[in-house]
């Protein structure tokens, strides 16, 4: 199909519809309009919306087996060829101001050289940053690139999120060196998110290294070299990651280590505590008997002097603990 009737394109709730210019800008798309297809047109739908759904499941433009696939539930980032046209998942750090940023977003894509079709739910905001570009006249020029700029572009991201993840580390281990415990679950959060990552960026990278090794007619061989960097890139990152996970069962063991060490403190501090108060109770629970023959019972000054001396014995057992070195 090397035209496209601008009204086939036309739909009432898409985020995004244009077609690239081959100069790094981007040309909005009219129902009047007969686009020649030798640049690639970009539409970007929430396919959860009414009129995208409709669309999705009912263009002649993309292969039937692509549109279930576009809108649907599929959250593991693969890559699938379907004729001249390539199916993508892929996973992007969740930049969403109401989530956290490892509850990972989904975008798929359904690209080729005459159309780019990417769906999304909640919002990825590499797309934004790559519309961004283009309506500054600096963006990609066909879909080749397009795709390297958004892979990269999310790379960006993870990595700037897994720098996040490394300095909360060694903020914890700096206040684990001082006996300091973090609060309760921050570092089980932490792990949490390096296995989400970790999980979802594994495959990711495969799907880097897969495109970037396949003779795709609309990938040129510029583009394959820089999508194997941003392969190599995220292999790195997933280095990092497991290193984090590693130094984070470390800083679990220190964790329980120094709030063992302060229970035991406690109980020994308890226990000298007893020692030390051990003799003056038994003296107490003796002359407290309710009998006669209490020395002192019937003398003013007997109930003074009887304090005075367990003060005298409180200070020798101290004493005497101290110079054994258990206090």
């Amino acid at each position: 199909m090397d035209i496209i009737e601008g009204k086939a394109l036309q739909i009432s709730d898409a985020i995004i519809s244009c077609q690239l210019d081959g100069k790094g800008g981007l040309i909005p798309i009219d129902d009047n309009d007969v686009i020649h297809c030798d640049k690639p047109c970009w539409l970007h739908l929430n396919y959860t919306q009414r009129g995208s759904a409709e669309w999705l499941s009912s263009t002649p433009l993309i292969p039937d087996n692509v549109r279930d696939a576009l809108g649907g539930d599929s959250l593991r980032p693969k890559v699938n060829r379907l004729g001249d046209g390539t199916l993508i998942t892929l996973r992007s750090v969740n930049l969403n101001s109401e989530s956290r940023p490892d509850q990972l977003v989904v975008i798929r894509i359904f690209i080729n050289g005459k159309i780019i079709v990417s769906t999304r739910r909640r919002k990825v905001f590499a797309v934004d940053e790559i519309l961004t570009e283009l309506q500054n006249g600096n963006g990609p020029t066909d879909a080749g690139s397009w795709l390297v700029e958004l892979c990269e572009t999310l790379n960006d991201h993870t990595s700037e999120f897994i720098e996040q993840l490394h300095d909360k580390i060694i903020d914890l281990e700096d206040a684990v060196v001082d006996q300091q415990t973090p609060a309760r679950g921050e570092l089980a959060l932490i792990r949490k998110q390096l296995i989400v990552m970790r999980r979802y960026m594994a495959p990711q990278r495969d799907v880097y290294g897969r495109l970037a090794s396949e003779r795709l007619s609309w990938l040129s061989d510029d583009d394959r070299r820089r999508m194997q960097d941003i392969a190599d890139r995220l292999g790195r990152g997933l280095d990092d990651l497991d290193a984090c996970v590693a130094r984070t069962a470390v800083l679990a063991d220190e964790i329980s280590s120094v709030i063992a060490d302060a229970m035991n403190r406690r109980t020994y501090t308890m226990s000298l505590m007893a020692m030390i108060f051990l003799p003056t109770t038994f003296l107490t629970g003796l002359f407290g008997v309710n009998l006669g023959g209490i020395p002192g019972n019937g003398w003013g000054y007997g109930f003074p002097l009887f304090c005075f001396l367990l003060l005298i014995l409180v200070v020798s057992v101290a004493l005497w603990l101290r110079r054994r070195n258990w206090l």
